[in-house]
């Protein structure tokens, strides 16, 4: 269990750290599919989502002036967003023995079976 906590706690702040501090280096450049769209002359015919107007659109905080900062923010609520959405997914399909069933713990070795490791003497 230790192990785990560690690996989550360790893969959560670096996808804080790339999600809030690499993106203040990301490219403002349109990305592959829009500069396509340009370069063969259909790129006016795009239209906005649906989501255009939401406040995380187009990878910035829509409230927070600076750019830079508007970006970082995004980011990292983006990551705690699918860390918490995550997390009760977890906790929803997790499987849990049944309360009066003891053989269905899984997570208890039965030690009255031999093992098959076992040396004989």
């Amino acid at each position: 269990m230790t192990r785990t906590r560690t690996f989550v706690l360790i893969g959560t702040v670096l996808a804080l750290l790339i999600a809030g501090v690499g993106s203040w280096y990301a490219s403002s450049a349109p990305d592959g599919l829009e500069a396509t769209a340009e370069e063969q002359g259909f790129g006016s015919t795009a239209r906005d989502s649906a989501a255009a107007d939401s406040p995380l659109a187009d990878y910035t905080a829509s409230w927070v002036g600076d750019d830079r900062l508007s970006g970082g923010l995004a980011g990292v609520i983006g990551v705690l967003l699918v860390l918490a959405l995550t997390s009760v997914l977890v906790l929803l399909v997790r499987r849990r023995p049944a309360a009066d069933d003891p053989a269905a713990d899984d997570s208890v070795p039965d030690d009255s079976a031999p093992r098959a490791d076992a040396r004989q003497h």
